[in-house]
């Protein structure tokens, strides 16, 4: 008989869960990050007030990372101020924050506060103070390596803190693995090829591999997303087919005179000067 109202309760308890998480869902704030089909996965974008994490899984793959971590917490923000918590052994690993760079990628470096943390721990501590700070729209923690003291536990921490608050959570995590943890999303960013473009047009919109590892409330996937800096939002790429009857034109646009103080066609190779014995 106890074996009988243990089985109930279990079902009972399960039931609930499913209506408490189908409630959650309807009612969670989400902004769209602009792919259709990133969309449609995440059921709409990226929920507000939660925690999100997005890996650089090699050193080399810490510029497409923070491009996307740039985008996704501009969409986050909603026009609020954004705190970017750094560990400084990444900028000696990777380089330095560029201000001028986030600000070609479409944020305004007047509402960004950047602060160097001498370490993870340092880091993490700043960061769950801007959590509790309901003026920022999102909290940006970029750290460096396996950190032992944001476990499980601590995830749930900063969890709760985001949904209390509204303040949104994105860790950057550089050369580090996946761990399990109470985030809302997970993502693996790396760099993708640019299209072929016109000579004069070589300098385009970022191209990211992004593959989402982890959604809490539905289905995973993988797409190749261009960042649109002046609108804001991720569209998809363009395909390298279509742009390659651009990059084949010949450049018709003006070319520099020759020099007038030598000849027009300067020989290949220089005349070798033999030396000459007393």
């Amino acid at each position: 008989m106890t074996g009988v109202r243990t089985d109930m309760l279990a079902r009972l308890r399960g039931s609930i869960e499913r209506i408490e998480a189908h409630a959650d869902i309807a009612c969670l704030d989400r902004v769209a990050l602009g792919h259709a089909e990133a969309d449609a996965t995440l059921q709409g974008g990226l929920v507000r007030g939660t925690l999100h994490e997005v890996f650089a899984l090699e050193t080399r793959q810490v510029g497409a990372a923070t491009g996307f971590v740039a985008g996704i917490a501009q969409r986050l923000t909603k026009g609020k101020p954004l705190l970017w918590v750094r560990q400084d052994f990444v900028a000696r690993e990777a380089g330095a924050l560029a201000m001028t760079g986030l600000a070609e990628l479409g944020l305004d470096p007047r509402r960004i506060v950047l602060v160097q943390a001498a370490d993870a721990e340092m880091a993490l501590r700043v960061g769950a103070d801007g959590l509790a700070c309901d003026a920022l729209g999102a909290v940006v923690l970029d750290l460096w390596g396996e950190v032992r003291q944001f476990d499980l536990v601590a995830s749930r921490k900063y969890t709760l803190a985001a949904q209390t608050s509204g303040v949104s959570c994105v860790m950057l995590r550089t050369s580090a693995l996946p761990a399990v943890s109470t985030a809302e999303t997970r993502w693996v960013v790396q760099a993708a090829r640019s299209p072929p473009t016109a000579p004069w047009e070589a300098w385009g919109a970022p191209i990211l591999d992004t593959q989402l590892v982890r959604n809490r409330h539905g289905q995973t996937g993988r797409w190749i997303m261009e960042w649109k800096c002046d609108e804001c939002l991720f569209r998809e790429a363009k395909s390298g087919a279509g742009n390659r009857s651009v990059a084949d034109k010949a450049y018709s646009q003006p070319v520099a005179a020759a020099p007038a103080d030598r000849p027009h066609q300067a020989p290949a190779r220089p005349k070798r000067r033999v030396a000459r014995s007393a």
